[in-house]
């Protein structure tokens, strides 16, 4: 992504202090989905990225709760793939594969649809920041779990000192750097 489209984009972004509780800093996303080019230039690059980094067809976008959301049905449509909710627990029907994770400020559960991810599918999981990756990390243990194979991870925001990606099992893609 042009260097300009970055700073457009940090620019953008909301700052938060003490949310969702004292001592965290919140970046916000949702400033970004006030100016429709933004988003256009992340979804480009985003497909861009992994369109040129993997030639396989990805089968499945998963995105997770809440702001994957998102970004991961556009990023699906765009390379003809399924897109699959990662839910807190509780929140999706049917039966579900379970991964407890710990986040920044407590712990929390994620819930998979047991059937919604296929056996050997190729799997893009996609979310707005990644942290300390407890939450992504039990995305991946959900797609595990289904049989599937995590290609990479994919997030609009990296807070590098909590050095999250360090703990997933595959490439971490993010285009921007905190």
């Amino acid at each position: 992504m042009p260097n300009h489209d970055i700073e457009r984009i940090k620019n953008l972004l909301g700052t938060h202090e003490d949310f969702p509780k004292k001592g965290i800093v919140f970046k916000d996303m949702f400033p970004v989905f006030q100016d429709p080019t933004a988003v256009e230039a992340l979804i480009a690059n985003i497909v861009h990225h992994i369109t040129s980094t993997y030639p396989e067809k990805i089968d499945t976008v998963v995105g997770l709760d809440a702001r994957g959301f998102l970004f991961g049905p556009l990023v699906a449509l765009r390379l003809g793939a399924a897109f699959v909710p990662v839910r807190k627990q509780g929140k999706l029907p049917g039966e579900c594969v379970s991964a407890v994770y710990e986040k920044e400020y407590g712990q929390d559960i994620f819930e998979l649809q047991k059937d919604a991810v296929k056996a050997g599918s190729r799997v893009i999981v996609i979310d707005d920041l990644i942290a300390t990756g407890g939450s992504a990390g039990a995305a991946g243990e959900l797609i595990r779990k289904c049989n599937a194979t995590t290609v990479e991870y994919v997030f609009i925001m990296e807070l590098d000192f909590l050095e999250g990606s360090k703990k997933l099992d595959a490439p971490v893609y993010s285009l921007i750097h905190l």
